[in-house]
């Protein structure tokens, strides 16, 4: 099994999926000046900084994501030829902290912070308050959507290398 390939191929991955926060970043500044132009009720201009923020958010995290995977496809050629086992040794390191944070942060705290989210929905009436919770709540569907397939990819790329680690093993 050619791992270079592999975890180049997973980093170009990478590469086509994390656009899409900056995407959904976008279409969130977007519906924020739609509701600073438009909005005529309480409830629309409360959305104004909610939008405003969830946009920058996920353009912060879309940028972070892309430039660091991007500068990991040339890392990983020069890893892997300096020095296979260390290169396989250290991605298994990385992707297994990172399986470990996607089931801590998002696959269990953002599910608790949508459903606190939405609790605090019953109970406040402020415009406000409400708009915040359903921006945060919109935007951490988002996350879920997109780290889902991330998750599924790096799972995949995770258990390539543990084939890679038996076979230098031997």
């Amino acid at each position: 099994m050619d791992i270079l390939k592999a975890a180049t191929d997973w980093a170009k991955a990478e590469l086509f999926s994390t656009p899409f926060f900056m995407l959904f970043g976008v279409a969130f500044l977007i519906a924020s000046l739609g509701f600073s132009q438009l909005g005529k009720t309480d409830m629309a201009r409360a959305y104004i900084i909610p939008t405003l923020v969830a946009g920058a958010l996920l353009l912060i995290i879309g940028l972070g994501l892309f430039f660091t995977n991007k500068s990991r496809i040339t890392q990983f050629e020069k890893a892997y030829h300096t020095d296979q086992a260390a290169f396989v040794a250290a991605e298994l390191e990385r992707t297994n902290a990172t399986l470990k944070e996607y089931d801590n942060v998002v696959f269990t705290a953002t599910p608790i912070i949508i459903t606190v989210c939405a609790l605090v929905l019953l109970f406040v009436s402020t415009p406000i308050w409400r708009a915040s919770m359903i921006t945060t709540i919109a935007m951490l569907v988002v996350i879920l959507l997109i780290d889902g397939t991330a998750h599924a990819r790096i799972d995949g790329y995770n258990k390539q290398l543990l084939v890679v680690e038996k076979e230098i093993k031997k």
